[in-house]
């Protein structure tokens, strides 16, 4: 499976793409809403094995891309839509870029390719997706392929030795289709 855009190829992974996820992962500014875990290569290994096993679930729920930049073929993080079952029609969508690559857009023009995907291809009604309060990028990112905020879970996630606040946001066929 592949999906392209202006500047991104969004493609399934390989095996050899562990290095690259790992130079992501180990960034400080990356590691900053995730829990405390040691990014090892073992780990990043293990993550893109996840992956590549997900490509091969029938039938698949998951379809967790690559997001490459065309102009040169670089992994710089990754995109992807799940459902619960084969048979939902609903699915959330995440995503998670290089640090060094914000500010430019990759993510938003990842994520509207895979919200593409999951309404055209996957004939979704309802595709979610939540964020730590705090970490505005990602909430302009959902705010900007068109979901809406629906709601604040006060202290929802315990990351790091505190309890932090999570946004939900989600989007409906029809107002994608508008």
């Amino acid at each position: 499976m592949m999906l392209t855009t202006e500047r991104l190829i969004l493609r399934e992974f390989v095996p050899e793409d562990w290095p690259a996820v790992l130079a992501y992962q180990r960034h400080p500014l990356y590691q900053q809403y995730y829990e405390e875990v040691e990014r090892t290569p073992e780990r990043a290994r293990e993550f893109v094995r996840m992956l590549l096993e997900q490509q091969w679930e029938a039938p698949r729920r998951k379809f967790q891309l690559a997001i490459t930049l065309k102009s040169s073929g670089q992994l710089v993080g990754n995109c992807g839509v799940r459902l619960e079952s084969a048979a939902a029609r609903e699915a959330d969508i995440g995503y998670e870029l290089d640090p060094r690559c914000w500010g430019r857009g990759y993510a938003t023009e990842a994520a509207r390719a895979m919200l593409a995907f999951g309404f055209s291809e996957l004939e979704l009604h309802r595709v979610w997706a939540w964020c730590i309060a705090e970490n505005a990028r990602s909430a302009r990112v959902l705010e900007r392929i068109g979901m809406r905020q629906e709601g604040r879970l006060r202290d929802k996630e315990y990351l790091r030795g505190r309890w932090w606040d999570t946004l939900l946001y989600a989007i409906l066929d029809h107002e994608w289709a508008a």
